[in-house]
C-alpha cells in the first residue's frame, strides 16, 4: 500500500498556529510518497529507505534511537514510538520514500515524512480501522492535530504524549497536508481548531517559490531559534495566566479576552512585546486581509499584505536571514508580491506572478539571487499552485 502526502505553502501566518492563531495555507502539487509492505519476522522492526537520503535506516520501536535530532531516521523513530505507545505493537515492515520536495526548504518536508509514515503504518497495522483511532481522530482536521502532537510530543486527548522530534510547533503543516484543496487557499484557526474559510486561488496566478539554499533544518542553532519563538509565546501566556488567574489555553484566547491587559503584561520586556506584536499583526490583521485579497483577486492588496508580513517577520519575529530578505527585495524589484514563509532562519520565499510569466520570472529571480550569493549552489526555484490533500494510492 502507498500514500502520497503534499508539502505545504504557508502564504500568511508564520509562527501563529501554536499560539492558537490564524493561518492562510495550501497544500502544493509536490510532496512525499511512501510505499509500505509487511515483511517476515517476529520483531517489530522497520526498515526504511529514501531517494533523498544516502543510506537507509533501521527502526526498533520503543528502543533508544541512534539517529541525532534532524536526521530523517529520528522522525521515523518518533512516529513508530508514538503509534506503539498509543495503539500497540507494530508489525515488521519495509518503507520506501520518494520525495519531490526540496529538503529543509520551509515547505515542511519533515512533517510530510511524519504524516506519510504515520498514515502508512496506521493502515498497514489496522490501527486506522479501530474504534480507538476513530474516537481520537474522527475527521482529517482532528487527525492533523494528533499527528502534530506525534511530532511535538504533546498528548492528544486520551493519547499520552511522548518524546517528539524536538520542535515545539503546531499543526499548521499537518492540517494543510491532510485538508488542503486543489486551487484553493484555506484559512484555519487553531484555538478553537476550525476551518474559517476557503478562497479560490485565481486560475491565472501562480506561486513561484525560491529556495534560498540556507537550509531551514530544525537542528542545532536553527532548532534553538525556532523554539525560542515558541517559548516566548509560552512565556507571554504564562504571564497572562499569572496576572489574571485565568487558564486561557492560548495567546489567541487571551487576546480575545482583553488585548490591552495582555499587552500590559509584557510591557517590561521588549523581546516579549515584539513577539506579541508580531502575533497580533500576523494573525488578526494580515491573514484575514490576505484571504479577502485573494478572494477578490486583488494583487495590489496581496502585495501590501505580503510586504507587511515580511517586514514584521524581520523586525518583530527576527526569523529572517540576509538571503531571504534579498529574495524578497529581488522579487519586488521584478514587480512581484513576495514574502518569506515557514519557520524562518533560512528556507524559502514565495512570489505571486501571472501563470504565463511564471517560468521566465523564476529564471530571472534565480539568476539575480545567484549573482548575489554565488556560494549557495543549492538555491533553486519551482512553480506551483494549491494542490490536493494527502491521498492513499492503492
Amino acid at each position: 500500500m502507498a500514500w502520497r502526502v503534499p508539502g505545504r505553502l504557508e502564504v500568511f501566518g508564520t509562527h501563529t498556529d501554536y499560539a492558537g492563531g490564524d493561518v492562510l495555507v495550501c497544500a502544493i502539487d509536490r510532496g512525499v510518497t511512501v510505499e509500505a509492505r509487511e515483511v517476515a519476522g517476529t520483531e517489530p522492526v522497520l526498515i526504511a529507505g529514501s531517494d533523498a537520503a544516502k543510506s537507509g535506516v533501521v527502526i526498533h520501536p520503543a528502543a533508544p534511537t541512534p539517529y541525532p535530532p534532524g536526521h530523517w531516521g529520528r522522525y521515523l523513530q518518533t512516529v513508530a514510538d508514538r503509534l506503539t505507545a498509543n495503539f500497540g505493537p507494530l508489525r515488521p515492515a519495509e518503507l520506501r520514500f520518494t520525495a519531490e520536495l526540496p529538503l529543509a526548504s520551509g515547505m515542511s518536508s519533515s512533517s510530510a515524512l511524519v504524516v506519510a509514515a504515520a498514515l502508512a503504518l496506521a493502515d498497514l497495522n489496522g490501527f486506522s480501522q479501530t474504534d480507538a483511532w476513530t474516537l481520537a481522530n474522527p475527521d482529517r482536521l482532528q487527525l492533523a492535530g494528533y499527528l502534530a502532537c506525534v511530532e511535538n510530543g504533546k498528548s492528544w486527548g486520551a493519547l499520552a504524549g511522548a518524546l517528539g522530534v524536538g520542535t515545539l510547533g503546531g499543526s499548521e503543516d499537518h492540517t494543510a497536508m491532510l485538508c488542503g484543496q486543489a486551487d484553493r487557499l484555506s484559512q484555519y484557526r487553531f484555538d478553537p481548531l476550525s476551518l474559517v474559510q476557503t478562497v479560490t486561488f485565481p486560475a491565472d496566478w501562480a506561486f513561484v517559490v525560491a529556495v534560498s539554499g540556507v537550509r531551514a533544518e530544525k537542528t542545532a542553532a536553527a532548532l534553538a531559534d525556532y523554539n525560542r519563538a515558541s517559548l516566548a509565546t509560552a512565556e507571554v501566556l504564562r504571564r497572562w495566566q499569572e496576572a489574571t488567574g485565568r487558564q486561557d489555553p492560548s495567546l489567541a484566547a487571551a487576546l480575545r479576552v482583553d488585548a490591552e491587559r495582555l499587552t500590559a503584561v509584557v510591557a517590561d520586556s521588549p523581546a516579549l512585546a515584539r513577539r506579541l506584536a508580531h502575533f497580533v499583526v500576523e494573525s488578526t490583521e494580515l491573514v484575514p486581509a490576505a484571504a479577502q485579497a485573494f478572494a477578490q483577486a486583488d494583487r495590489t492588496a496581496v502585495a501590501e499584505a505580503a510586504a507587511r508580513s515580511h517586514r514584521a517577520a524581520a523586525d518583530l519575529l527576527g526569523n529572517q536571514v540576509p538571503q531571504t530578505n534579498a529574495l524578497a527585495d529581488l522579487a519586488h524589484a521584478l514587480g512581484a508580491p513576495a514574502a518569506s514563509f515557514g519557520a524562518g532562519f533560512g528556507g524559502s520565499v514565495w512570489a505571486l506572478v501571472s501563470t504565463g510569466e511564471a517560468e521566465a520570472f523564476a529564471a530571472e529571480w534565480l539568476d539575480g539571487y545567484r549573482a548575489r550569493f554565488p556560494e549557495l549552489s543549492d538555491a533553486s526555484v519551482l512553480v506551483t499552485r494549491p494542490g490536493p490533500a494527502a491521498s492513499r494510492l492503492d
